[in-house]
């Protein structure tokens, strides 16, 4: 017969296991009917732009997928801080997530004078949607016709060539700094509040540069409203094959291109990561959806949560050390 102390101390322990395995069982349960309510995908821009729109095409497709409805709720304002810090900020368990983009999590943090989060430390990536290719454009009567000219043009003494982007601190702003420091060119920045009044300007002559998305210059360049000089990609647009490439121009490893992506509040289960990320990269290899980002201008890239953390860590180092010797302060 066993001690009525030693008895009473393994029945003591018999209870906690058995609680031990109940709330590991009904947490893996948990997480193994994930997902069993609406997800939010908050989108931290206005209605309307590339960014929502594609946004939208992704949720439709991953609620059918799925069987839950994934909610776009656009919440802007602090160019996408505002919605990206609510997401940072709720619950780690899959059902908010963000729209990012490159501007938001890799540029603002070097150049805003506050951040309601940490870009690497508050996020989980769950893929990479696309990228964006950018390409600069000029004033098809500019005296500088190839990427060559216009580089040496701005060097001359007494030469002021300016180019202008969606605003201060944008990623098309930091893409022509970083040209500037690649090759010594001296092109002078004039921000616009948005990429459209940019785009008049240019076709009117207002002035001669722009470096904008392909998605907002394409119809402008096959109207001949604007001239097409070099895309920022690795490789030639497919929309634009006849346009060089910044590399073929004559700057090696320029590569310059923006991102969509969504993400997750840091600490997100890695078992619903790996779940969202399997269908977000199913969606992102159907080939009706291929074609609309395409039209959007962004190229499917479904890739591992793994290898697009390493990217956005990369940019994250790349463009705040342009940043930084370039002086980009905002407004």
């Amino acid at each position: 017969m066993l001690n009525p102390l030693i008895k009473k101390t393994l029945q003591s322990l018999t209870l906690a296991i058995g609680m031990t395995m109940m709330v590991a069982s009904s947490h893996a349960q948990s997480q193994g009917n994930f997902p069993n309510k609406p997800i939010r995908l908050i989108v931290p821009f206005t209605p309307g732009g590339v960014t929502d729109t594609s946004g939208r095409l992704i949720a439709d497709q991953l609620s059918k997928r799925i069987g839950q409805q994934v909610i776009v709720e656009n919440k802007p304002g602090a160019t996408g801080n505002i919605g990206s810090a609510l997401v940072a900020n709720s619950e780690p368990d899959g059902y908010t997530l963000v729209y990012g983009f490159d501007g938001t999590m890799v540029v603002n943090p070097h150049i805003a004078t506050s951040m309601p989060f940490d870009p690497i430390k508050d996020f989980t990536p769950i893929g990479k949607i696309g990228e964006t290719v950018l390409i600069l454009v000029s004033y098809p009567k500019f005296e500088a016709q190839t990427l060559k000219d216009i580089i040496e043009l701005s060097k001359q003494p007494g030469k002021t060539v300016t180019f202008g982007s969606s605003g201060i601190g944008s990623p098309q702003h930091v893409g022509i700094e970083l040209l500037n420091q690649k090759t010594g060119a001296k092109l002078v920045h004039v921000p616009y509040k948005g990429g459209g009044q940019a785009m008049i300007d240019v076709q009117g002559g207002n002035i001669p540069l722009v470096f904008t998305a392909v998605a907002g210059a394409y119809p402008h360049i096959k109207a001949g409203r604007i001239k097409a000089v070099a895309v920022s990609s690795e490789k030639r647009a497919p929309s634009l094959p006849d346009v060089p490439t910044f590399i073929e121009s004559g700057v090696p490893d320029f590569v310059v291109s923006g991102w969509v992506a969504i993400f997750a509040p840091a600490k997100t289960p890695k078992s619903v990561v790996t779940y969202l990320n399997n269908e977000l990269n199913a969606v992102l290899k159907m080939p009706d959806v291929v074609a609309k980002l395409e039209q959007m201008g962004i190229t499917p890239t479904p890739w591992t949560p793994e290898k697009f953390a390493a990217e956005v860590k990369a940019d994250y180092e790349r463009y705040g050390k342009v940043i930084k010797e370039a002086g980009i302060k905002a407004n």
